[in-house]
């Protein structure tokens, strides 16, 4: 099936960039009905209109909690007809009914081998622990910190000379595929909904 994706970031958007660009090449059988930040000026929201799709600054500070926020969010995914939400660096927590709209279909990236090193800064608590190995994962987001159903991971060494720069370059060529590869999986029914409640995603 054709998955209609939403797609929440907060940043760069290179996770994205990664999705747009294996649709463009027919690996993804995928559309991206819009992406939304919470920050304006994300270059996240640039990498969005270069491919034609809706990009949307929704303003977290805008919205008097967190749950108006969430209401703004819900409204507008629906407005463009998605069907699965993507964390793609998305620096907020959700609460849960934004997970009660979208049951079982919101996924995030998180950058370490969970349940390892959960919430932010987890290359920084990896390299500090001296750990030799790391990597992604990529999950079902319910309402724990990194909690949901693990969907898929892979792993990243640690080389003796890494500091947060390079270790960050490898983890991001890895996330990249990593994300494609479990989208495609949903994409042909290999992979199917999990996860409820609420939500509290990881930096990833």
């Amino acid at each position: 099936m054709t998955l209609e994706l939403g797609v929440l970031v907060s940043g760069n958007g290179t996770n994205l960039q990664a999705i747009l660009d294996a649709i463009g090449s027919g690996t993804l059988d995928a559309r991206v009905r819009c992406v939304i930040s919470n920050r304006a000026g994300a270059f996240a929201l640039e990498r969005a209109a270069r491919s034609g799709v809706p990009a949307l600054t929704i303003a977290h500070g805008a919205h008097p909690s967190r749950e108006a926020f969430d209401r703004a969010l819900i409204a507008a995914l629906r407005e463009h007809g998605a069907e699965w939400i993507v964390l793609a660096g998305f620096m907020r927590l959700l609460t849960p009914q934004f997970l009660r709209a979208f049951p079982g279909r919101v996924i995030n990236i998180h950058p370490s081998l969970l349940p390892a090193f959960p919430g932010v800064n987890a290359m920084k608590q990896a390299l500090d622990h001296g750990a030799k190995e790391t990597g992604c994962t990529v999950h079902f987001v319910d309402e724990g910190m990194d909690t949901g159903p693990i969907i898929a991971q892979r792993t990243v060494p640690i080389l003796p000379a890494d500091d947060e720069s390079s270790l960050a370059e490898r983890m991001h060529r890895t996330e990249h595929e990593l994300f494609v590869e479990v989208l495609v999986g949903i994409a042909n029914g290999s992979i199917e909904p999990r996860g409820v409640a609420s939500s509290r995603p990881g930096p990833g």
